[in-house]
């Protein structure tokens, strides 16, 4: 785990990091948050996969991200507002993760400025993704989401049911049979 850090904090940094969490195993289908819940904590990602979902009232589902290692976990506007997730957070796969609690990583943001920017960085590239893929669902055909979604994602076909990729694509599963189909790489 601290191999994998120095990939983003310099040495000195890793030990505190890691001091305001603890390493917990979340298996697959199991809930990081659910939907309804207000949340009060936060994840790092060491192994493993999560996807953010939203289910309507007649049990559909909606896949608003795929996240994966190296990412953070978290529903964040509802935990800064203190107010019910809209989403749920489910492991894909068994998962190693570094839990803490948000107010124990705000002490850890406001202690120092290289925290504020290590967050900042996060934020940034939370929300470069967000906009990305508002972009592609408005603007690309299905297929073309789903090369994209390939490039993107390398291997993800192999870890992920083809039902939750259609669901991250915004199509039927049979539309995501049919295109699989149709795509000779």
């Amino acid at each position: 785990m601290k191999e994998q850090l120095k990939i983003m904090l310099p040495e000195n940094r890793i030990d505190e990091f890691l001091s305001i969490g603890k390493i917990r195993t979340i298996n697959s289908s199991e809930y990081f948050i659910r939907a309804g819940e207000i949340p009060y904590k936060v994840a790092f990602i060491f192994s493993g996969l999560f996807r953010y979902v939203y289910t309507n009232d007649k049990g559909d589902e909606f896949t608003k991200a795929i996240m994966r290692e190296n990412f953070f976990l978290s529903s964040y506007s509802a935990m800064i507002m203190e107010r019910p997730s809209y989403f749920s957070i489910e492991a894909l796969e068994d998962s190693e993760v570094l839990e803490m609690s948000w107010k124990d990583f705000l002490q850890l943001v406001e202690s120092d400025v290289f925290w504020v920017k290590f967050l900042y960085k996060f934020i940034e590239k939370g929300y470069m993704n967000k906009e990305k893929r508002e972009r592609d669902l408005l603007l690309l055909n299905a297929e073309t989401r789903y090369k994209d979604f390939l490039t993107e994602f390398p291997g993800m076909e192999q870890r992920v049911k083809q039902g939750i990729i259609a669901s991250y694509l915004g199509i039927k599963p049979e539309t995501l049979s049919r295109i699989r189909r149709r795509i000779v790489f």
